[in-house]
């Protein structure tokens, strides 16, 4: 068993740290999908409350099953599958695509995804070998220009100043570990324990806004508010790198923000906006795709 960062199990990972890290009462409290590798199987879902060692059984059953499954499925062999697959189905077939592909890339869009492995932005938005230049981060967070480099901008710099990307989407999602951890951390906790709690930080604008305005609603929608709230926050934030800025308004480039409802697949999505007179900016125009 394993813990994502949204406290969800899932099989392949150490089950004596479930037991040795005080995992095993957050597993209790919220219930779990547990799910197989490769083609997807369904385990059965476990109800919030439910007695995990009741449910599973002893300490000693509940390592055996592990190590049993750990070593009855052959990852590598799949993987092996899956990439011959690849090329028999889709690059042979489309060879003089790969091959220019493997000269240079012209993508017109970049994405910024979480790295949750449920929200996976080209096999939800559909984007093929090509198309999407893509990053992804713990809650698919933009940092604003001050706060120094990171990967993410690093990567945005590229994309924009020398792909010359035209739009560029950040898609947040339902059920974010990484903003459930935000929520979580105590804000008078001056330093963040862990890499991720420093890192989900960086959303704490979107956080204390969320708490403001919700305080009153559940954690669960809490949670869901500061999703939305985040990527906001962080579509504004692009706009402090001036060679994004200077884009947008020239209208060479467009910034979207996107949430994915993982329960009842719908998208909501935004834009961002300026106005020409006070030379502002802002998130606008809602849509529901669903």
């Amino acid at each position: 068993m394993a813990l994502t960062l949204c406290g969800r199990a899932r099989r392949f990972v150490s089950a004596t740290s479930v037991y040795s890290n005080g995992c095993l009462q957050r597993l209790q409290q919220t219930g779990s999908n547990r799910f197989q590798l490769g083609e997807a199987k369904a385990i059965r879902l476990l109800p919030r409350g439910t007695n995990m060692v009741q449910e599973l059984g002893s300490r000693e059953d509940f390592l055996q099953e592990n190590r049993d499954t750990e070593t009855s499925y052959d990852f590598l062999g799949e993987m092996r599958q899956r990439f011959l697959r690849f090329k028999r189905q889709k690059y042979l077939p489309q060879i003089e695509k790969f091959q220019a592909l493997a000269v240079a890339q012209s993508p017109k869009v970049m994405v910024i995804g979480c790295a949750d492995s449920r929200v996976c932005p080209s096999y939800v938005l559909g984007f093929q070998p090509g198309e999407a230049f893509t990053i992804r981060n713990v809650a698919n967070l933009i940092t604003p220009i001050q706060n120094g480099p990171t990967e993410t901008n690093s990567a945005l710099e590229f994309a924009v100043t020398t792909l010359q990307v035209e739009n560029i989407i950040v898609m947040g999602h339902s059920n974010c570990g990484g903003i459930a951890a935000l929520m979580n951390h105590q804000n008078h906790l001056e330093q963040p324990s862990s890499l991720v709690e420093r890192w989900v930080m960086n959303g704490k604008a979107a956080k204390l806004r969320t708490q403001e305005a919700s305080s009153h609603l559940s954690f669960d929608e809490q949670c869901r508010n500061c999703e939305k709230e985040s990527i906001k926050d962080s579509v504004m934030n692009l706009i402090t790198y001036p060679w994004i800025r200077d884009r947008v308004k020239s209208g060479e480039v467009k910034i979207h923000g996107c949430y994915y409802n993982l329960s009842d697949c719908s998208l909501e999505k935004w834009r961002l906006s300026s106005d020409k007179n006070s030379n502002e900016f802002y998130v606008s125009d809602k849509e529901i795709w669903n």
